[in-house]
């Protein structure tokens, strides 16, 4: 490896600001030419690119031929998301396991239909021999979603058909890959927390009778301890990250790529690196991040006046990461309240209680009362904003003791779910390869001979 690999040299430095400089795009242009850039309109809405039956996300309804704003509504395969939960509360069992059922088939399963795909999945809940040590153990990384990628990119090499994509050989490899992703994530953290911050090498096997969640548990933890209720929190948190309909930036990556007819692991390892920007999946990170600076910049948790002072300075740039945002605030979609979050608040609370954070908790509810009042005040905005669902899962992992580096991965797991449901739906329209229009705005120049420029 070369001494300047990782070194940002003067000489990039110059060509960087050449770049830089070819780069740049006229914002007015984007108006002008009524292009909707980031394929959103004028007041942030998604561009329709497609259809799908796997998911629905709902934020206003049509009210005597107005749009009129609601409280948030989440569907997987035309089943409220916070019914589904709820009863599954009741029910007090396991519901991940379910939910990729119903987003892969469409249908929600009868206890036998369950039992059988549990049992396949637990079949599946292996990784290649030698795997652990030829490929995870191999070159550890501080980032675990780039070991994630590394590794599903990797298992295309021991896969004997890789490049089949029939639909039985696709939803192989996506059952395979959804059983995998727990290992894959967990044991890259123990080569990281190993190699990097010298810790003990702990590998447990995952057992056959443990759910998702508490398979995950059960791996990361070195007595392999945990509760009911730990578990529980963790099944619910999967099955509220599991899909988000077609438009969210990680599935299109999916039905983006998938159309171009390239492999799972190809596609899969091209979603997770859509994941792993903190615009996407790393939003929860940011969240436990601002609040540890708020805890420790704020005397009185409970004092609205100080609260309310330190959120006016973040959007002020003046505090945390001076990027003038309250992180976990606001979504692309919701408006009155994004049902994720709702789901969750009850759920929160209990382990709060159950852990000892309940000062923890008291100040997370008083920032969700207090930040979208303050936005409304400070800033021009065409919607409403509430808690989206980083708000709180990242507290949740918190409480979990789960590590940072695991809290994007998390997500993955429970996504790898809809990405597979979205992949089966690309692949069996068979149709054209997406490729949206782009804008050219240079001007024509004649060719000039070197010697002349």
């Amino acid at each position: 490896m070369p001494s300047n690999f990782s070194k940002v040299t003067p000489e990039i430095e110059a060509l960087a600001q050449k770049t830089e400089d070819a780069a740049y795009i006229d914002p007015e242009l984007y108006s002008e030419y009524n292009v909707k850039r980031g394929l959103r309109d004028l007041n942030g809405r998604g561009v329709l690119v497609g259809i799908t039956n796997i998911s629905e996300v709902n934020s206003q309804r049509i009210i005597d031929g107005k749009n009129v704003p609601i409280d948030g509504e989440l569907f997987y395969r035309g089943y409220n998301v916070q019914e589904i939960v709820k009863n599954m509360k009741d029910d007090n069992h396991f519901g991940f396991e379910e939910i990729i059922y119903l987003l892969l088939f469409g249908e929600l399963p009868d206890r036998k239909q369950l039992d059988d795909f549990i049992s396949l999945l637990a079949n599946y809940r292996t990784l290649p021999r030698n795997f652990v040590r030829d490929v995870i153990m191999k070159k550890s990384s501080k980032d675990m979603m780039n070991t994630l990628a590394r590794s599903v990119l990797t298992l295309y090499s021991y896969d004997d058909n890789p490049d089949d994509t029939s639909e039985s050989n696709v939803l192989r490899q996506c059952l395979q890959l959804i059983a995998m992703f727990p290992l894959l994530s967990v044991y890259g953290y123990q080569a990281y927390r190993y190699y990097d911050k010298g810790d003990s090498l702990i590998i447990h096997r995952p057992k056959k009778e443990y759910s998702t969640a508490e398979n995950i548990l059960h791996c990361l933890r070195d007595d392999s301890s945990f509760t009911p209720l730990e578990a529980k929190l963790l099944d619910v948190a999967l099955i509220l990250h599991a899909e988000h309909g077609g438009g969210n930036n990680s599935t299109f990556t999916t039905h983006l790529v998938s159309s171009s007819g390239t492999d799972t692991y190809s596609a899969i390892s091209a979603a997770i690196g859509s994941l792993k920007g903190p615009r996407h999946g790393g939003a929860n990170i940011k969240v436990v991040k601002m609040f540890a600076d708020m805890k420790k910049k704020i005397k009185d948790w409970t004092s609205e006046e100080e609260v309310g002072t330190y959120l006016r300075a973040l959007l002020h740039k003046e505090a945390f990461d001076h990027a003038g945002l309250i992180y976990g605030i606001g979504h692309a979609v919701y408006s009155i309240s994004d049902p994720r979050a709702v789901t969750f608040h009850g759920y929160v609370e209990q382990l709060a209680e159950a852990k000892g954070y309940e000062k923890e908790f008291a100040l997370y509810s008083l920032v969700e009362r207090l930040a979208p009042q303050i936005i409304a005040e400070e800033r021009k905005i065409y919607k409403g904003v509430s808690p989206n669902v980083d708000f709180y899962s990242g507290f949740v992992y918190q409480m979990l003791e789960l590590p940072l580096e695991l809290y994007t991965p998390i997500f993955a797991i429970a996504r790898i779910a809809g990405w597979s449901a979205h992949r089966m739906e690309e692949i069996c329209h068979k149709d054209k390869i997406m490729r949206p229009a782009y804008m050219t705005v240079t001007e024509h120049h004649p060719y000039v001979p070197i010697e002349k420029r």
